[in-house]
């Protein structure tokens, strides 16, 4: 093999070996729209955890204790969440204490349907006091119900 053919096959390899490198680099359109807007992701924890009566006013008192998060995807949703915490946090007290099923509490489908719903009620509280944040996702780190 003579020098100038290795010189042109070792380029080769070498723009090769470049190329995948500057590919990787690029979102691919499926991950660029999963992505928030802003590209934050902050999680606000609502301290201490929730403990409330659920079930039937006339059948056996159970107990919830639920540890929830907030997750926004803006930089400025924790000062106006923690500026209104007391009013989040009393939204919350009043759902969880609404549940009268608390079978329904134990399932997957159940606990989802309740973090849709205080989503909904935490971000109508943002919407009213003009705050111009919404919570993007309410978890929950601990979920218990003891009957």
């Amino acid at each position: 093999m003579s020098l100038q053919s290795s010189i042109i096959s070792l380029s080769f390899l070498l723009l090769l070996s470049w190329l995948p490198v500057t590919w990787a680099e690029q979102p691919s359109d499926a991950e660029a729209n999963t992505e928030t807007p802003s590209g934050i992701t902050d999680y606000i924890a609502m301290e201490p955890p929730f403990v409330t009566h659920v079930g039937k006013p006339d059948g056996k008192l159970a107990y919830l204790k639920a540890a929830v998060s907030l997750r926004a995807s803006q930089n400025t949703t924790r000062e106006a969440v923690q500026t209104h915490m007391p009013r989040l946090r009393h939204e919350l007290v009043m759902l969880f204490g609404e549940q009268t099923d608390t079978d329904a509490l134990t399932t997957m489908e159940g606990q989802q349907a309740l973090r849709e719903e205080a989503k909904s009620r935490l971000n109508n509280v943002l919407d009213e006091q003009q705050t111009g944040e919404a919570v993007t996702g309410v978890l929950f780190t601990e979920f218990v119900v003891q009957k």
